[in-house]
């Protein structure tokens, strides 16, 4: 393992610890590893379009649009190898959540997933990629990984959009 030393000023040191602590990190060095990590495979999906990915996609829209349930759920049925599952979720009278796992190439992950974006009447798309390498795969976003001892959130915490949110 190389020793890396880096120079930041006081008050961004001040804050990366706060973060280090809410997110339950050991120690600096485990946050700045996963931060590393993350960049690395981010610059790896986005040059190599050619390798094997999991993604999963979340957007939340409004069913009352023209057709737009239907345009989505088609979407989905003919990419049948990519979807590994969809959860729906009604938020209230119009709008719903919906969250897509996608297995398959990145290119094709990626195209389906800006498909999925370009739908008007579809809002706040976001997704996260992850590698199908065991070492760089995770099931949550770097940043919110929990420590690998943990198998659950701490008492008090809940999960929400694959992030971990205060009560």
């Amino acid at each position: 393992m190389q020793r890396v030393t880096i120079s930041i000023d006081d008050e961004l040191a001040g804050e990366f610890d706060a973060v280090s602590h809410d997110r339950r990190y050991r120690s600096r060095s485990e946050a700045v590893r996963d931060l590393v990590r993350a960049a690395v495979e981010a610059r790896r999906l986005a040059a190599d379009a050619t390798g094997a990915c999991v993604a999963s996609l979340s957007y939340v829209y409004n069913h009352a649009v023209r057709d737009l349930a239907q345009r989505l759920s088609d979407a989905g049925h003919r990419h049948h190898g990519l979807v590994v599952s969809t959860t729906h979720v009604h938020l209230d009278h119009e709008d719903c959540l919906e969250t897509t796992i996608l297995k398959g190439s990145v290119a094709d992950v990626r195209a389906f997933a800006n498909a999925v974006r370009a739908e008007r009447g579809s809002a706040s798309p976001s997704s996260t990629w992850c590698g199908s390498s065991p070492t760089t795969a995770t099931t949550q976003p770097p940043a919110t990984r929990m420590p690998a001892t943990n198998t659950s959130p701490p008492p008090g915490l809940r999960v929400r959009r694959r992030r971990i949110l205060m009560p």
